[in-house]
């Protein structure tokens, strides 16, 4: 058996941390795809309010398994 995935390109953000924006990215595809995989975060980024950072942004790419 041959298995084929797919991989689409998803944007997170957390106010509380960069393990938090990725387990919530990670989790919303779960929660809307089958067989996620894995994901390879690619950039991250945070915004800064007031000389402090309010939120960090996470872009990922995220693989899944296509059903046969």
């Amino acid at each position: 058996m041959t298995a084929v995935a797919k991989v689409i390109e998803l944007t997170s953000s957390s106010a509380k941390s960069i393990e938090d924006a990725i387990e919530s990215g990670i989790a919303r595809a779960d929660s809307t795809l089958d067989n996620v995989e894995g994901a390879w975060v690619q950039d991250i980024k945070c915004i800064v309010k007031n000389g402090k950072v309010a939120e960090w942004r996470v872009n990922m790419k995220v693989t899944f398994l296509l059903k046969d």
